[in-house]
């Protein structure tokens, strides 16, 4: 890249560095709903108007965003081409596929496959319902890992000190009445899930909705991930998801059976 997106200096954050600044507000366009006025991204992004329109200006030089005619941004076609070739070239969902199919199969409810990046769930991979009724649900969105089944599950993957710092650092918000509200609720039930080898969203992300996940351990490799099965509440009960909790089980095994061999030791990720 040209310009000030290449002006980073020896040992500057990258949260706050030139980089990380550029990041943040391709992600406040890449994220949002639809095309973003300047006033938009200035109101998600915090930064001062004339680094904001440097920013824009240099993102846009790049390929990276596009100024449509009626001033607001939206995401390049450089960005298509980076984010298919990360997705061919994602080797876990590759070995993963087959699984979530034979889920989704014997469910006939959406399947999931998700990464922990910190405190989100990330969605690399999804089987959508048969059903009529289906998952808003967006592969490459983030959900926060607290109320939602593999972030939960993910969570017990991680060694007990990791997992503490992790979730002191967090906070809640209550999307529903049934989202954890503190630290002390959320280790209780990895707890449980650490015992008992699955978790469930019980309507705590989305009120209707829920799941029941189970994490996928990958051995040698530092990457932590789930699975999950998820419908509308009132097609699947409590009852149904416990029922479907050893398949469930099964598939994160397999899966990360199946990655420890493929992906090979030290593999970080997808």
């Amino acid at each position: 890249m040209s310009g000030e997106l290449t002006g980073i200096a020896d040992g500057e954050a990258a949260g706050t560095g030139t980089l990380g600044k550029a990041m943040a507000v391709l992600e406040a366009v890449v994220m949002a709903d639809g095309p973003q006025r300047f006033t938009d991204i200035l109101a998600t992004s915090g930064q001062p108007r004339g680094t904001l329109h440097r920013l824009l200006s240099h993102l846009v030089e790049e390929g990276l965003l596009v100024q449509r005619r009626d001033l607001s941004y939206e995401p390049g076609l450089r960005m298509l081409t980076l984010a298919s070739r990360s997705w061919s070239g994602n080797r876990f969902r590759d070995v993963a596929e087959p699984h979530l199919r034979g889920l989704h199969e014997l469910t006939g409810e959406t399947v999931h496959l998700g990464i922990l990046r910190e405190a989100e769930i990330v969605y690399v991979d999804k089987v959508e319902s048969r059903q009529t009724v289906r998952m808003s649900s967006q592969i490459g969105k983030a959900s926060p890992v607290y109320c939602t089944g593999i972030g939960k599950a993910a969570l017990s993957l991680l060694p007990q000190p990791e997992l503490e710092r992790l979730v002191a650092g967090m906070a809640f918000h209550a999307f529903t009445p049934h989202t954890h509200r503190s630290a002390e609720t959320l280790l209780a039930e990895i707890a449980d899930i650490r015992r008992d080898g699955h978790a469930f969203d019980r309507e705590e992300h989305e009120i209707e909705i829920r799941c029941v996940a189970a994490p996928i351990r990958v051995s040698g490799s530092d990457l932590t991930a789930g699975i999950s099965v998820t419908g509308p509440a009132y097609r699947v009960s409590m009852e149904q998801l416990t029922a479907w909790s050893g398949a469930v089980r099964a598939a994160a095994a397999a899966i990360g059976e199946e990655a420890a061999i493929r992906l090979g030791p030290g593999r970080g990720g997808p």
